[in-house]
């Protein structure tokens, strides 16, 4: 369960900077609308145009970020099955994946993991499988050898 605890961990962690991230880059946009609506020549709305797309932007993936965070909300690292399903950690003899949210490759000790969401296509692929199961991906063969 440790290595579910820390690959969980490292998604929250994933999640949090993503939101810091976008909260920041969303209150720069912010002030420079204002800056502009301050002292700008009224004629020139282009500038302000451009910030309106990206702050737009900016709070969809704001959005997405959160999202993701409730999604991790919902994994408990001590649940056990022999099936893969949300949280589960899968070693295959070519990848090593965690299911929970896409958030890349995660380095631990020895070994690499690749989180991955449940909706993504591997993660559907994966779903439902067990130990000696093989899944085909990308013309890839994965034989599945331990799910956690």
């Amino acid at each position: 369960m440790k290595i579910k605890n820390e690959l969980l961990q490292a998604c929250y962690n994933y999640a949090n900077k993503r939101i810091a991230n976008y909260k920041a880059e969303i209150e720069t946009i912010k002030e420079s609308i204002e800056s502009n609506d301050k002292g700008g020549d009224e004629d020139d709305d282009s500038g302000n145009g451009k910030l309106f797309n990206d702050l737009e932007k900016n709070s969809q993936h704001l959005s997405e970020a959160n999202k993701m965070l409730d999604g991790l909300k919902n994994i408990n690292a001590n649940t056990v099955s022999e099936k893969v399903i949300a949280g589960s950690v899968v070693k295959t003899t070519s990848n090593n994946f965690f299911i929970s949210i896409s958030a890349g490759k995660i380095d631990l000790e020895d070994s690499s993991f690749f989180a991955i969401s449940h909706l993504s296509p591997i993660g559907m692929l994966l779903l439902g499988k067990g130990k000696g199961d093989t899944i085909e991906f990308n013309g890839n063969t994965f034989t599945i050898t331990e799910v956690i």
